[in-house]
């Protein structure tokens, strides 16, 4: 896979298809791979004409890991992303984020509007504003000398899944720490790009997507109706809502 450094971060990610560019933003303890690839996104978008291009958030996948929280500061992934579309000389995209990816899509819109055609946010509502969704408690959990340590259902279930795409987990750690930044409702508030919020309707990290698109002037919510916060990465409805939201701007 390509790759481009972002000062002394290397950045890997995927480049495929033609047509209107949209950038993918993984979510916490995932990779390009796991978020976007298995779950048929990126062949659902490459199939609707789109040229798509997903990253390896610092930390994750074929990124470099960082151990200081510090270095894990959602502004600063934000501009990996700004920095990608600069390597790539890309002046606006369509940004595309899940969870955690959707918090850095979020401050890059914030940061930089002028870079963002359009901005959907899945798996994040209002704890963008009212908290980062997942506990603190998942740090201690990937820091654990052995996942039959580990007792918390949700905490348990992030350990196994770092274990299984074999992630780095002192990174992890490091990352959960340190990118627990929120919005305020009145920079929510300046988000002015379309917007699209999709959460599971039995998400029970991201808080409610109307909420938070309420605040924001031009976004509209989508309830991914049966999912959790796992399970509505792949979902049918949401693959049907994004391809609609995304064909308006066309």
């Amino acid at each position: 896979m390509p790759s481009f450094r972002n000062g002394p971060v290397e950045i890997a990610y995927l480049d495929e298809g033609k047509g209107d560019p949209v950038v993918l933003i993984h979510g916490f303890a995932s990779n390009r791979e796991v978020n976007w690839v298995y779950p048929g996104w990126v062949s659902t978008l490459t199939g609707a004409g789109r040229r798509v291009i997903a990253l390896d958030n610092r930390g994750h996948g074929q990124s470099t890991k960082l151990y200081d929280p510090a270095d894990y500061r959602t502004a600063l992934m934000a501009e990996d992303a700004r920095a990608l579309l600069d390597h790539l000389k890309i002046e606006k995209a369509d940004i595309f984020g899940y969870s955690m990816g959707a918090r850095i899509t979020a401050f890059l819109a914030l940061a930089h509007p002028e870079r963002v055609r359009s901005a959907i946010l899945g798996g994040l509502g209002y704890k963008l504003i009212d908290g980062v969704g997942l506990p603190e408690t998942i740090a201690e959990a990937l820091e654990a000398p052995s996942l039959a340590e580990v007792t918390d259902p949700m905490a348990r279930t992030f350990r196994s899944f770092a274990e299984q795409t074999k992630s780095d987990r002192r990174a992890l750690a490091a990352c959960i720490r340190g990118s627990r930044q929120v919005l305020s409702e009145e920079e929510a508030g300046r988000i002015a790009v379309p917007t699209l919020v999709a959460v599971g309707t039995k998400d029970d990290v991201a808080g409610p997507a109307g909420k938070l698109a309420a605040i924001m002037p031009n976004a509209r919510a989508f309830d991914i109706p049966g999912r959790d916060h796992m399970l509505a990465v792949g979902d049918k409805t949401f693959k049907a809502a994004v391809l609609q939201f995304l064909a308006e701007r066309a």
